[in-house]
């Protein structure tokens, strides 16, 4: 059988193929079968005898997924049970795509620090690219941005669950669906995975979140991080006796006021902290070392400010 358009997704490695050593069938792919590895690295695939055609494995440094093709695009790979006397798996027009991650929440949560992947609950910057990865597949390979199927949460979907399709379903499928969907197989993988919105992105109908407001240089971060100390040291020394807010006759702790502020600082030095792991160049630190050179000055101008704005506040 022919095989329509391009092979080989761009910017794939081949470095672990597995198209030479297992031939495979050609075919014209319709269906995408999306898996999880159940690991934090790139699989063996015992040689490459279970393989899938792609494997999507997380760059949580570079915030990207880093794609590795064992097999052509519409060339059969070995990631299905392919039980005798029944209907065709690997075969039957379906390319296979391993996330490595998990989609088990006790493995979830055995992992715990450990960067990993967990299908409910993907960062954005995942979705995106396999969103790309269903585009292309769609825009050129044909095939369809749906899926008719409902993707179950694992363990669930293990087995022979609701969402396993029959013999004649599997045969009639096209678009995109999970290891937990076909027959002949018992595995629960890719679990909830947010089809939905992978789906979506790949066809241009949302609109991919914004950065976060703050958005800082390293510099500008230990310049808040100066605010922020030097007001806590102003909030900490200026305890002022009860007042009356505006002739009400509830006596307001001023204290409990700058409390509350020096509380908000707290949250935002928590932001500030977070950001100090920018990685920065040396020629851009040291552009950033003259800019603040240039106005030493500057934290403790600005927490004077705030400090005097919350005194004044208290005096109304």
């Amino acid at each position: 059988m022919a095989r329509t358009g391009p092979q080989r997704y761009p910017g794939a490695s081949t470095a672990y193929w597995y198209g030479s050593k297992y031939p495979g069938s050609a075919m014209e792919s319709n269906v995408v079968v999306w898996h999880t590895t159940e690991g934090t690295s790139l699989p063996s695939y015992d040689g490459g005898s279970s393989a899938p055609n792609f494997t999507a494995k997380p760059d949580f440094a570079a915030k990207r997924l880093v794609w590795y093709q064992h097999f052509d695009f519409d060339v059969s790979s070995r990631a299905l049970v392919n039980r005798s006397g029944g209907v065709e798996t690997n075969t039957l027009n379906v390319v296979q795509v391993e996330i490595v991650g998990t989609c088990d929440p006790a493995t979830h949560k055995k992992w715990g620090g450990t960067p990993h992947l967990y299908t409910p609950d993907l960062p954005d910057w995942a979705i995106r690219d396999l969103a790309e990865f269903a585009k292309w597949a769609h825009e050129q390979h044909g095939i369809p941005l749906t899926s008719g199927v409902t993707f179950k949460a694992y363990p669930s979907s293990y087995g022979n669950s609701s969402v396993r399709m029959s013999n004649t379903a599997w045969s009639n499928y096209r678009g995109h669906c999970g290891h937990q969907h076909v027959p002949e197989n018992d595995h629960g993988d890719p679990g909830l995975l947010p089809m939905a919105a992978i789906l979506a992105r790949a066809a241009g109908k949302t609109t991919p979140p914004p950065e976060d407001d703050v958005s800082l240089t390293s510099a500008q971060a230990k310049q808040l991080s100066d605010i922020a100390a030097k007001v806590n040291t102003i909030v900490d020394s200026r305890r002022i006796a009860p007042w009356q807010y505006k002739g009400t006759n509830e006596p307001q702790d001023a204290y409990a006021y700058l409390r509350g502020t020096k509380n908000q600082v707290d949250a935002l030095n928590k932001k500030v902290d977070a950001l100090k792991s920018v990685d920065l160049t040396d020629e851009q630190i040291t552009k950033l070392a003259d800019k603040v050179a240039a106005a030493p000055g500057l934290a403790d101008a600005i927490a004077e400010k705030v400090a005097q704005k919350i005194a004044d506040r208290l005096a109304e």
